[in-house]
């Protein structure tokens, strides 16, 4: 053994002595015959863990809270036994707590109780029972577009998901790139367009004098826009408002935005929810398909499904012709295929489950019809309230305005007073979610906000 060299060679060494070896050229920039001993070490990399470093992320700040979920935030802070949390956009039992739907745990455990079903990927446009029956929820089953198959629906992560990949699609395959989004609107629609590539501008929605909808500056605004802009309309119970417009005002808009060759995106996130009616609340996306033009329309079923964890969305493109609506779904895969790759299985087949099922969707719209009329109720009682405290205003907005949310006309100082004096937390904004509220607490409430404005303004 003498005069023979035992450390091993090239050719010898194991695979991951080889490819330590071949890291460490990498990351050092070394020849190979300064590496051809395998028992080099290697040296930290700028972006190791080891001890005294600077991180490469040293100049990152610290970002905001969300304005909306931030609200969730201070509230879980606070100890208070008073507490209210007004903010989340989420429905609430009376006594408080999250709901999970009957229909929703009966196809859980149909699902559950299926020996055959697997746990595979779902094509890029997600479960084909999913798309073809939420297409017709939303546009009716006998909508002649689904009947002369110029519709393309994809399923999609929520309604965000949903308006995420309505925009990138527009804004790789549309020639108009300004999309127009009501004043107020949700607070993550601009960053949404934004960040797909749109241009967001506003046209005027709400009139804060009477707290209701400010038609004429809103038909001023759509005249002004160039021709074929995008136009986002929310299909039911404006968030943050509350404040819809009349079938004939629908109407209205409608011509409109033909007459000028406007492109509708409705966000549909409340189907049902709004009037306890699933056809009445799809009416005014109705209006557009029925007409024979095109549109966009996402769809959600975190709230009328109470899916929020689920993420359960889709969207449908009503296009002109079938040829038009298959090369648009060949897009919409090349869209979605490097953003998540295909969506989520299970809340998908949830929904499927329900909509196929006659007994489970009767079912469905019971429980349905029962949120949204203790979210009425619940208006009614808030505002006898305020009456009879004699509080300073008019506070019939409440009941006029429809859906999960009442915009009260409170400001940022009452609002903070609110929290500070009441622990009661909502949006800067003043919106509200009645969800959030019950018998026991519409009382503190009340007192918070007779306070607010009387001693606050």
């Amino acid at each position: 053994m003498h005069g023979r060299n035992t450390s091993p060679s090239p050719s010898s060494s194991s695979p991951t002595d080889r490819r330590l070896s071949a890291l460490a050229r990498h990351l050092e920039g070394s020849s190979p015959t300064a590496m051809a001993s395998g028992n080099q070490s290697i040296a930290a990399a700028p972006t190791s863990g080891s001890t005294g470093s600077r991180s490469v992320f040293d100049h990152v700040v610290q970002g905001p809270e969300d304005a909306i979920l931030g609200v969730t935030v201070a509230y879980n802070k606070d100890s208070s036994p008073v507490k209210l949390n007004l903010g989340v956009g989420a429905y609430r039992t009376e006594e408080g707590k999250p709901l999970v739907l009957n229909v929703v745990r009966k196809s859980e455990q149909m699902l559950v109780n299926d020996s055959s079903r697997v746990k595979e990927y779902l094509p890029i446009v997600g479960l084909a029972d999913f798309n073809k029956l939420s297409a017709k929820l939303i546009l009716g089953a006998d909508s002649p577009a689904i009947q002369e198959n110029r519709v393309t629906t994809v399923q999609c992560l929520s309604g965000t998901g949903s308006l995420r990949v309505g925009a990138e699609f527009l804004a790789r395959h549309y020639h108009e790139h300004t999309i127009y989004i009501p004043l107020p609107t949700w607070g993550n629609h601009p960053k949404v367009f934004g960040l797909a590539g749109l241009s967001v501008k506003t046209y005027r929605y709400y009139n804060p004098a009477t707290r209701g909808l400010d038609f004429e500056g809103l038909l001023e605004d759509l005249s002004s826009a160039p021709s074929g802009a995008i136009v986002l309309l929310h299909a039911c119970a404006h968030n943050p408002t509350g404040v819809d417009p009349t079938t004939q005002q629908w109407q209205q808009i409608r011509q409109l935005m033909r007459s000028k060759a406007l492109l509708p995106f409705f966000d549909s996130a409340y189907q049902g929810f709004a009037s306890g009616n699933l056809d009445q609340d799809a009416l005014s996306v109705r209006m557009f398909v029925n007409d024979g033009g095109e549109c966009l329309a996402a769809q959600s079923y975190a709230k009328n499904l109470g899916l929020y964890g689920e993420r359960v969305g889709a969207l449908s493109i009503v296009c002109k012709t079938a040829d038009v609506a298959g090369r648009v779904e060949s897009q919409l895969k090349l869209v979605i295929r490097p953003m998540y790759s295909n969506p989520p299985l299970h809340g998908a087949s949830i929904v499927a489950t329900i909509l196929k099922d006659r007994a489970l969707f009767e079912e469905w719209t019971i429980e349905l019809k029962a949120m949204a009329d203790r979210i009425i109720s619940m208006r009614h009682q808030l505002f006898d309230a305020l009456r009879s405290r004699g509080t300073p205003g008019d506070w019939s907005h409440i009941i006029k305005q429809i859906g999960m949310f009442t915009f009260t006309g409170l400001n940022s100082d009452q609002v903070a007073f609110m929290t500070k004096e009441y622990h009661i937390y909502m949006t800067s904004d003043g919106r509200i979610s009645m969800a959030g509220l019950s018998l026991r607490t519409v009382p503190h409430l009340a007192d918070a906000i007779h306070a607010a404005v009387t001693r606050a303004a």
